[in-house]
C-alpha cells in the first residue's frame, strides 16, 4: 500500500510503498482509509520541531506515516474489541486511550496511562497515530484500543463533515470554549481564523454569547469567519485590535475595557501575547495552538486582572455530544 510518510528530517516527506499494517495487540482494528486531512499540527511535525517523532521516523527505517484524523471502513478486528466489526464505517479520533486508566477515568484521556511508554508528540501523549506508530495518511491503518478511541459513523451524513470530528471540532471547542468558559452574554475574541479559529467561531457560537470578535491577517478568512457567526473582524496587520474593541465592541458599558475570553489559534508568540492584552477583569486566555517556541507571559499586568491561563492537548471528551450536534443539523 502507498503511505505518506515523514522520514525524521525537516521537510522530507515520501510518499512511498509500505507494508499494509497488521493486527498487533487484541484492542487493535485494521481500516482502510475512507477519508483523512492534515492538522495544523502536522506542520510542526514536518518541520522538524517535535524530537520524538525525528527519532521514530529515523529508527524506522522507512520513516512513519503522518496524520492522526480519518475516517475509516474496518475490516479486521483484535479478539478483544467489542464495539465494532468488519464493515464499520468509523470516525478515528486523533487520541488513542484505553478509557478505563486512572487518567482516563478523570477525563485526561489524552495522557492515557496505556500510553505512556509511547514516544509520539512527548513521552507519554495518547496522540500516538502519525507520531509513536503509523498514522492516517496511507491506505490502511492500524488503530489501537478501538473500544474507546472509534466512533461508529451514522448514516446519511456525509464523511467529509463527520471527518471534522476526528481532531478539529472537539479541540476547538473543548480548549477554547469549554476551557475559555465561553457563556451566554460574554464578549469572545478568537485569534487565528484558519479551521482552528473557524471551529472555535462555531462552537462559541452554541453558548450564545453577545459578541464574537474574529482577529486574523488575512481579509478572506475573517469574511468566512462572519458568515460563520462573527459579530466583528478585526485584521490585525491593518488595526490595533485592542483599540478595535475598546471603540467599537460593546457589551452593556460605554467602553469595553477587555474581552471575558481570548481563544488563542494559531501557536505562535505574538498571538498568545495578543490575547494577554486583549482580556479584560476575570478574563480567561484560551490556548489551543501548538506551540513550539516560548511566549512571554505578561504576568506584571496580568495578575491584578484575576485572569485565568488554560491550555493543552484536546482529550476528545466532547466528540460523542459534538457528534449529536452534526447529527441535529442533518
Amino acid at each position: 500500500m502507498k503511505g505518506l510518510c515523514y522520514m525524521g528530517t525537516k521537510g522530507d516527506i515520501r510518499l512511498q510503498e509500505i507494508p499494509k499494517p497488521k493486527i498487533l495487540e487484541p484492542t487493535d482494528i485494521i481500516g482502510k482509509t475512507v477519508v483523512t486531512t492534515i492538522c495544523g499540527s502536522d506542520l510542526h511535525v514536518v518541520d522538524g520541531a517535535l524530537p520524538y517523532i525525528n527519532e521514530t521516523a529515523k529508527k524506522s527505517g522507512r520513516g512513519v506515516v503522518l496524520g492522526h484524523e480519518g475516517v475509516v471502513r474496518v475490516e479486521e478486528i483484535g479478539s478483544a474489541v467489542k464495539t465494532v466489526k468488519p464493515g464499520d464505517v468509523v470516525i478515528v479520533s486523533c487520541i488513542s486511550s484505553c478509557g478505563s486508566c486512572y487518567n482516563c477515568k478523570r477525563g485526561q484521556t489524552a495522557h492515557c496511562l496505556k500510553c505512556k511508554d509511547y514516544a509520539g508528540w512527548s513521552k507519554g501523549c495518547a496522540c500516538i497515530l502519525g507520531a509513536a506508530m503509523d498514522g492516517t495518511q496511507a491506505e490502511y491503518v492500524r488503530v489501537p484500543l478501538a473500544d474507546s478511541s472509534v466512533y461508529k459513523c451514522p448514516k446519511g451524513i456525509p464523511v467529509e463533515s463527520l471527518l471534522m470530528l476526528s481532531d478539529i471540532l472537539p479541540t476547538s471547542y473543548e480548549l477554547g470554549v469549554l476551557d475559555g468558559n465561553v457563556t451566554e452574554g460574554s464578549t469572545v475574541a478568537v485569534v487565528g481564523c484558519g479551521p482552528i479559529g473557524l471551529s472555535a467561531i462555531l462552537g462559541a457560537k452554541s453558548k450564545n454569547p453577545k459578541n464574537i470578535i474574529a482577529v486574523d491577517l488575512d481579509d478572506s478568512r475573517l469574511e468566512v469567519a462572519k458568515k460563520l457567526g462573527a459579530n466583528y473582524t478585526v485584521n490585525s496587520g491593518k488595526q490595533d485590535v485592542k483599540e478595535f474593541i475598546s471603540k467599537n465592541v460593546k457589551n452593556g458599558v460605554d467602553d469595553l475595557p477587555g474581552v471575558d475570553t481570548a481563544i488563542e489559534c494559531c501557536g505562535l508568540p505574538v498571538t498568545l501575547e495578543l490575547c494577554e492584552r486583549l482580556i479584560g477583569v476575570g478574563g480567561t486566555i484560551a490556548n489551543v495552538g501548538v506551540h513550539v517556541k516560548p511566549a512571554t507571559l505578561f504576568i506584571d499586568d496580568l495578575w491584578i486582572k484575576n485572569f485565568k491561563l488554560t491550555g493543552g492537548l484536546v482529550n476528545t471528551t466532547s466528540t460523542s455530544e459534538l457528534l449529536e450536534k452534526v447529527k441535529r443539523v442533518y
